[in-house]
């Protein structure tokens, strides 16, 4: 019998007894995977393994039964054990396969710490770039086919997976798959299908599982007897008392604020405006009856008493003429002062070299009372 009718008989028959296993859920999932691939021809075997690689999508319609799109691509290689020869070319192999999970077939459970699927499935190969084999010089009727531009041929597949448990997100695996294709394949005659045989560890992501629901329990439904009705005593009328409705008020309310601006040595001016600057600023326009005290201070342990006063003052007259004219904001609002070196408002020396701003003005506050 052909083998290819054997293979057709074959999943006809898993797809029979798949047909009665119970539904008990469905998913979806996509995979990637990499390994070696094998085409047989009269040469040593370990002369003939290539990388392999394949990406599918699959959907299980039942615990038992599925089907993918599966693409396996990479290289191949061939060759001629009396000439010492090898080749390699190109392939890619676009397949629809059918799987069916045997663990779930043979068993009432749905959940297995590993599943054994066996699958098959159809579809085309398509070879090129076999300039290896050009390059070596053979007799033209010993590779006739090397020079066949029609290297688009059929693939017929059988295989068998091992994978992880379906419940979890992500599964590994380990398929070998047989595949047979045309004699084109590798470039050779032989007057008969090439076989290729893969094997590949895969990682894949499952989703969208779907449970069977489960039909509801019947509702058994009893006779009541109606109870006689009860004669039920109107409840005395209580009077609500109400609050006295609540009256708003405005009151003022104070605000305070407070910042340090610090200087370096000998400096009192403000060569570019201060982001602390600029919320003094604000609050003055935000705020009601706001007045601002600026005290400016000298560190002890630079200059004399003399020379620091003098900084001092100049840090806070600075600060006001500053926020007049930067600012726009009334002078008559804010008060300078200075301490000189005889007031250290900080323990680090450096940081006395400053000018305190003390800042209160008022707000309205709505109240009810």
């Amino acid at each position: 019998m052909n083998r290819r009718l054997l293979m057709t008989a074959a999943f006809a028959v898993l797809l029979a007894g798949a047909a009665s296993a119970q539904d008990l859920k469905s998913y979806s999932y996509v995979e990637v995977q990499g390994g070696a691939q094998l085409t047989s021809t009269n040469a040593p075997m370990d002369k003939l393994i290539t990388p392999t690689a394949a990406l599918s999508f699959g959907h299980y319609f039942t615990p038992v039964v599925g089907a993918r799109l599966h693409v396996n691509a990479w290289q191949s290689k061939s060759g001629f054990k009396a000439l010492d020869q090898y080749y390699k070319w190109k392939y890619v192999t676009p397949d629809l396969d059918l799987m069916i999970n045997l663990s779930n077939l043979f068993s009432k459970s749905s959940s297995h710490a590993l599943n054994v699927i066996l699958l098959g499935g159809v579809g085309l190969n398509y070879a090129w770039d076999n300039d290896e084999l050009k390059d070596l010089n053979l007799a033209p009727e010993l590779t006739p086919l090397a020079w066949d531009k029609n290297r688009l041929n059929h693939n017929l597949r059988a295989g068998l997976r091992l994978e992880t448990n379906v419940t979890k997100p992500f599964g590994v695996s380990l398929e070998v798959n047989a595949n047979s294709v045309d004699d084109r394949f590798n470039s050779k005659t032989n007057d008969a299908d090439d076989w290729q045989f893969t094997a590949m560890l895969g990682l894949s992501f499952r989703f969208g599982h779907k449970y069977r629901k489960s039909e509801p329990a019947p509702v058994v439904r009893k006779v009541v007897e109606p109870e006689p009705e009860k004669v039920v005593e109107p409840a005395p009328v209580v009077e609500e008392k109400k609050e006295p409705e609540k009256k708003a008020v405005v009151k003022q309310e104070t605000v305070k604020l407070h910042k340090v601006i610090h200087y370096a040595i000998r400096v009192s001016d403000n060569e570019t405006p201060s982001a602390i600057m600029k919320e003094v600023a604000d609050f003055m326009k935000q705020y009601k009856n706001v007045k601002v005290q600026a005290v400016g201070y000298a560190d002890k342990g630079t200059g004399n008493a003399e020379i620091n006063k003098m900084y001092a003052k100049k840090r806070a007259d600075q600060f006001k003429q500053d926020m007049v004219n930067r600012y726009g904001v009334s002078g008559a609002a804010i008060t300078t002062d200075s301490k000189g070196d005889t007031v250290q408002p900080f323990a680090e020396n450096d940081k006395n070299r400053c000018v305190i701003i003390d800042a209160e003005g008022t707000k309205e506050v709505t109240v009810y009372e």
